[in-house]
């Protein structure tokens, strides 16, 4: 009982214990302040923090958001310049960050070190709590103006701040922009109505002033919501947030909250535009209808919301979704599609993209006319009972791959802390299910909700968003008007103020803090051993079985694991379609639509993926594999492994049109991730000549891979042309299914037997005596290329040819990486430059050591930046300090934990490409044996200007003031 170690300053309100996650929940409320905490007790040894605040804009000024950012630049205990920065690299953490969302802003880290925990909580109370707030850091992370010569009052004023690039990189998405849109329309009273990270046009009006009125009135204990995960006794943890921060204030009685909002008598149709810089914009417009549904507070609501949305859009068999997928008015469904569940109030959501303006009218017909037949007449028991398995199956499961699993439990309840509603109950849904099975007996309860919340909810919004292609040059031309508006105004006085500010701020930027008042972990901190699940060794069962038990709390997963075939080019290409169609069409007798819905009865997922990488000792030398993946809960483990077989054996390629579909939301899938990823999209393209499974990569699922999905879909336009993808999926299928196969099984150990005679009873092993392995074409050469798109900002790489894993000098490139970023990168990219990051790291799979910057206002500078951090490195001395932080960054990085079932396949997938669990902890041993000397030898060795292979995402306009020795390419 967590009540018997509550401290003196704080009531204990309550606990649950929630039997389906092994969890216990504590509520606390702090006596003099009333902030609550709520505390998940657990025997996790990864333990979690989170302070977050109620911050509700009146504008789309950016505050909260650049408020998160400033709040990280210095605090009364830690009145260093970057305490956030420095910690990362002086931490063993598994996750620091900051989030701004629509109402709440949050600061979480977890550690699995308790030394490093209470370190790191000690900086954050502080930040939140006690923040500097130095008008530099305002001026660095929100926005300033500047002369483009910084101390030439003759030359232009331009814009600049790190939020301010962020948010023109964000809004760069055309998904962002309809988002940000609908809401306004959606929420035309409260918060919502306004961007809380920031529009462009919007944060130069934000004052200092302003932002610090903001931090005293929200970041206050009274405002705030405590939330805490693992083993740590939820004693201690009170004694630090009193003697560190709650203390030292008292209770604030104004209450801070959004408001219901204003609902609509009549629906609303609009539209807007949105900024597409490419010649052919044609089938490029968005619509999207959204309604206002009940609060998300009301759990019971929340679950019937979750349930309907999943019944009318969760694959290809829920009706609202198999329209929006085969209708002719657009090319597919809408990114927005689902249920937005974190706002005061829920919002359900679909749309098409990839359409006309003048179908708006069509579109909305269509919707309402699926829902119309729906609630006439109802929807197959079966459907609904699949989908409220699979709300049973994501609340059983142990996550933790992507986030901390405490985290993530954290984040799922929190909306619910921040309205001030129920966070143990939404963790605790099992009374909820309980309560819907009752209710979804009535076959009339789906029909009611789709009436009651969306055929007779007036409060609709259907929005069309239309490109322009002249929108971005208007945008532009009033910004530099606005520039000139100001500059024409400025006194001598006031053209020296920003001369001698953006001075002041260099040399701030340049300066070198004390960095031992910031608290710190140090090698001797670091685990001894790598901690790498073991399989179990298997006396019998199927041939080349793995087989790993682990706690997965009633969950089984799967894999088949299938050696790839030597495949041409044209074969190759088509790989990523081929993996997506394997899950996505009809096996044997079912048709696509009724494989999703027997997929979504039986499983928690079917997907397939290919895996290639270069071998240990040589990049040219590469292994590929094909991976079927799935999950179920114990009790559907047969059906799963009868489904995976079958799909195997009988997947059929003959429904064109179900293909043509996939290969439209494929390309605009891919056309859309192009700014929220273009850094990791840069690199690929500037390694893509370097390594064979660098090239492939860049081919399939990189810049190359974007162009060829949009050929693709042009090419299949005509019948003839679909039936022959038809024919060649079918045939690369019948590749597949000849080649050698294995078997991974993650399970816990009492279903052990089961699962083995499963796999044994429904798998066999292909005749494969002439079967010749995957092989990619040798490859070692430099690019130098510019890659055009619709961005507001740019994404720079360069890349290095150096060496594999089993090479002495991989460890010191490895450490290289984070000791180039920490020392230099971070501040003359970030800081100076104005990105939003900026890095540098070795890819020891393909052999080559990448720089990257991430919505970066410059191209030509931040390559130079690049070169000239190497320079820096070579010129340093006496940074035993600095190596230290790199090497526990690389060591924190490869000891990060995962969930059971996640670390279970990490762990054989490693082994399957040579990265045995003797090898990773041999090279974890070398990353803590690299030397200064040694990071200076290799830099010298291998990152030579004359060996760059250089790679940027950008815009046409940028690209004319470029080098012309870089191609230019097209997206």
């Amino acid at each position: 009982m967590q009540q018997d170690n509550c401290h003196p300053a704080f009531h204990f309100l309550g606990n649950t214990q929630i039997d389906a996650l092994n969890v216990e929940v504590a509520e606390f409320e702090h006596k003099a302040t009333g902030a609550r905490h709520y505390h998940i007790a657990t025997d996790h040894d990864e333990n979690v923090f989170l302070v977050a605040f109620r911050t509700v804009p009146e504008d789309s000024r950016g505050i909260a958001h650049i408020l998160e950012h400033t709040a990280l630049c210095g605090s009364e205990r830690y009145p260093v310049r970057d305490p956030f920065f420095m910690m990362t690299r002086r931490s063993l953490n598994t996750f620091m960050n900051a989030f701004t969302s629509s109402d709440w802003t949050a600061y979480p880290f977890a550690s699995q070190n308790r030394k490093d925990y209470f370190n790191l909580l000690d900086v954050y109370l502080d930040a939140a709590f006690f923040s500097r707030l130095d008008p530099l850091d305002f001026a660095q992370e929100g926005h300033r103006v500047e002369f483009a010569e910084a101390d030439n009052p003759e030359s232009d004023l331009v814009y600049k701040g790190v939020v301010y690039n962020e948010m023109k990189g964000a809004m760069s998405s055309p998904v962002a922009t309809l988002w940000q849109t609908l809401t306004k329309y959606l929420f035309p009273t409260t918060t919502y109505h306004h961007n809380s990270g920031g529009d462009p046009d919007c944060i130069p009006d934000l004052t200092y002033e302003d932002l610090c009125e903001f931090y005293r009135s929200h970041y206050h204990p009274s405002n705030a919501v405590f939330m805490t995960f693992g083993d740590i006794p939820v004693e201690e943890l009170h004694r630090r947030f009193e003697e560190n921060a709650l203390a030292r204030f008292e209770r604030r009685d104004e209450q801070i909250a959004v408001e219901d909002e204003k609902r609509y008598f009549a629906p609303v149709r609009v539209e807007e535009a949105y900024a597409l810089t490419q010649d052919d914009i044609s089938q490029s417009t968005h619509h999207v209808m959204g309604w206002l549904l009940p609060r998300s507070i009301d759990l019971d609501e929340l679950m019937q919301a979750h349930l309907l949305t999943r019944v009318l859009l969760d694959n290809s068999s829920s009706p609202l979704r198999a329209a929006l997928e085969s209708t002719d008015l657009g090319s597919a469904p809408s990114p927005l599609c689902g249920l937005e569940d974190s706002n005061r109030e829920m919002s359900f959501l679909c749309g098409l993209e990839g359409s006309e303006p003048e179908h708006a009218a069509a579109f909305e017909t269509l919707v309402l006319d699926t829902l119309e037949q729906v609630a006439r007449e109802g929807v197959p028991m079966e459907m609904v009972e699949a989908q409220l398995h699979q709300l049973e199956l994501a609340q059983r499961e142990i996550t933790g791959d992507g986030y901390p699993f405490g985290l993530q439990l954290i984040l799922a309840s929190m909306p619910a802390a921040i309205h001030r509603g129920n966070p143990v109950g939404v963790l605790d849904i099992d009374p909820a299910l309980e309560k819907l099975r009752e209710l979804i007996k009535d076959e009339n309860f789906i029909p009611g909700l789709i009436r009651r919340w969306l055929l007779d909810n007036p409060h609709r919004v259907r929005l069309t968003l239309r490109p322009d292609a002249e929108m971005a040059d208007r945008r532009e031309a009033a910004e530099a008007a606005r520039l000139a508006q100001i500059k024409s105004g400025l006194t001598d006085t006031e053209k020296q103020a920003i001369i001698d500010r953006a001075a002041a701020l260099e040399a701030r930027q340049a300066q070198i803090d004390d960095d031992s008042v910031l608290p710190c972990v140090t090698l001797e901190d670091v685990p001894a051993e790598l901690n790498l699940p073991t399989a179990t060794e298997l006396a019998s069962g199927p041939a080349n079985t793995t087989l790993f038990n682990a706690g997965t709390n009633g969950l089984v997963y799967q894999q088949v694991i299938v050696d790839l075939p030597d495949l041409d080019e044209s074969e190759q290409a088509l790989l990523p379609l081929y993996t997506y169609c394997l899950t996505e069409l009809g096996c044997g007798e079912r048709d696509y639509r009724a494989n999703q819905a027997y997929q979504s009865q039986v499983t928690g997922g079917l997907h397939a993926y290919t895996s290639l990488r270069g071998q240990i000792d040589d990049e040219q030398s590469v292994s590929g594999y094909l991976v079927m993946s799935g999950k179920a809960l114990s009790v559907n483990s047969e059906k799963l492994t009868s489904l995976m077989a079958e799909t195997m054996e009988q997947a059929r390629f003959d429904e064109t049109g179900r293909i043509r579909e996939i290969v439209a939301q494929q390309r605009a899938r891919r056309e859309q991730g192009i700014t929220g990823s273009g850094h990791a999209l840069a690199m690929m393209a500037a390694s893509a000549n370097l390594a064979p499974v660098a090239s492939f990569s860049h081919r399939t699922r990189g810049l190359e891979g974007v162009r060829r999905a949009k050929a693709l879909d042009k090419r299949i336009q005509s019948e003839e042309a679909l039936k022959a993808l038809g024919h060649e999926l079918a045939a690369l299928h019948e590749r597949m299914k000849a080649a050698p196969r294995r078997f991974l099984l993650v399970a816990e150990e009492d279903h052990e037997a089961a699962v083995l005679s499963q796999v044994e009873q429904y798998w066999s092993m292909p005749e494969s005596a002439d079967f010749a392995p995957l092989a990619l074409p040798r490859t070692r050469q430099s690019v130098g290329q510019l890659w055009l798109t619709n961005t507001q900002v740019n994404f720079c790489a360069t890349a290095f040819p150096t060496v594999t894993t089993s090479h002495p000098d991989a460890a010191a490139l490895t450490v290289l990486g984070d000791f180039l970023r920490n020392g230099y990168l971070h501040r003359a990219i970030r800081e100076q430059g104005g990105a939003y990051g900026a890095g540098a790291g070795q890819d020891n799979g393909d052999g080559v050591f990448r720089f990257f910057s991430y919505r970066d206002p410059r191209v030509e500078g931040t390559l130079s930046d690049f070169v000239k951090s190497v320079d820096w490195l070579l010129d340093c001395e006496n940074e035993e300090q600095r190596l230290q932080e790199a090497i526990l960054g690389v060591i924190s990085s490869m000891d990060k934990p995962g969930s059971p079932a996640g670390e279970a396949k990490s762990t054989y997938h490693s082994s399957l490409f040579g990265r045995t669990p003797d090898v990773r902890r041999a090279f974890r041993q070398q990353i803590l044996s690299v030397t200064l000397d040694d990071l200076k030898r290799v830099a010298k060795t291998y990152l030579k200007p004359e060996m760059a292979s250089i790679a940027v995402v950008t815009n046409a306009k940028t690209a004319e003031s470029l080098p012309d020795t870089l191609q230019r390419i097209d997206v």
